[in-house]
C-alpha cells in the first residue's frame, strides 16, 4: 500500500469530513454519532440510530460499515479493526474508485467526485445526510499537508 504525502492528507480529509479527525484515538475508535468504542479486535458492530428511519454501523476513522469491514477484511486478509486495517480498507476503496492516481497528481476535486459514493459526507454522495462543501474539503486537505498538481481542477 503506497502512502505518500497526498494520500495521507486525503485520508485526514476524509476523517475530517466524517467528523472523526482528532477525536478519541485520532478517529480510529469513533462510532457514528461521536461516541467512542474500546478495542480493535473486531469492528464494534453497534447499530446506532442516526435519525428517524436511519440506522448505521459506521465506525472508525473512515466510518466503515460492519458489512464492508467483513468483506474487505476477508478480501485483504486483515486481522482486526485497528488503525492499519482501517487505513488499508480506505486506501483500497480509493483504489476501487480509481482515485489514487488523481490524489498522487494533486487532482483532489476529481478524486473527491470519484469517491463521493463511498463517504456520505462528500458532496454529491446522495445519502441524504449532511455533506461538506468542496471548498471545505480542499481546505482540510491543504491543512493536512496535501499539495495540488499543475492540472488541479
Amino acid at each position: 500500500m503506497r502512502m505518500n504525502r497526498n494520500c495521507k492528507a486525503f485520508l485526514d480529509m476524509i476523517a475530517w469530513s466524517e467528523g472523526t479527525l482528532g477525536r478519541g484515538d485520532n478517529g480510529y475508535n469513533v462510532l457514528v454519532g461521536g461516541d467512542l468504542f474500546e478495542g480493535y479486535a473486531d469492528h464494534p458492530r453497534k447499530k446506532i440510530k442516526v435519525r428517524d428511519g436511519l440506522w448505521s454501523t459506521a465506525a472508525g476513522r473512515y466510518q466503515i460499515l460492519a458489512r464492508n469491514f467483513d468483506f474487505y477484511s476477508r478480501y485483504l486478509g486483515l486481522k482486526g479493526f485497528g488503525p492499519a486495517s482501517q487505513d488499508a480498507i480506505a486506501m483500497h476503496m480509493l483504489g476501487e474508485c480509481h482515485a489514487l492516481e488523481d490524489i498522487d497528481a494533486g487532482r483532489i476535486e476529481r478524486a473527491v467526485r470519484k469517491c463521493a459514493s463511498r463517504w456520505a459526507s462528500f458532496p454529491g454522495s446522495g445519502y441524504k445526510q449532511p455533506e461538506r462543501s468542496m471548498a471545505k474539503l480542499l481546505d482540510a486537505y491543504t491543512r493536512a499537508g496535501g499539495t495540488f498538481g499543475p492540472m488541479h481542477d
